[in-house]
């Protein structure tokens, strides 16, 4: 049974910076697209990055562009997501989602199959 773990969910202040990680077990992500999403409170689930299964196409959220960077360590098996400058509209709990499948939407949440539980970033301003 695959399961997606995220961590490094945080209390930071803004402009501080969080690097947050998603694991699988069960499976491995190698050959896996994977996206970070985020839901803030009374909000809908909102596309934060994707990465896709050969790391040649690497999409961002409006709201992520030129702060945030997924990468992927084949070796550790998991799919990061550093965060910078980030704001107190940053406050949210962060999603990891995976597909083995075809994906032509990455940022949709439609096309992901697995989920983490998510880990909570709070910004303080």
């Amino acid at each position: 049974q695959v399961q997606l773990i995220e961590s490094g969910g945080d209390l930071v202040q803004a402009g501080g910076s969080l690097s947050l990680s998603c694991a699988a077990s069960g499976a491995s992500l190698n050959s896996a697209h994977v996206a970070w999403f985020r839901e803030a409170p009374e909000k809908e689930r909102e596309f934060v990055a994707a990465i896709n299964w050969s790391d040649t196409e690497i999409t961002y959220g409006d709201s992520a562009q030129g702060r945030f960077t997924i990468s992927r360590d084949n070796a550790k098996n998991t799919v990061s997501l550093q965060m910078h400058g980030l704001k107190p509209q940053d406050t949210a709990v962060y999603f990891c989602a995976a597909s083995w499948g075809e994906v032509t939407k990455f940022y949709s949440t439609d096309h992901y199959n697995f989920w983490g539980q998510g880990t909570q970033v709070t910004v303080s301003s």
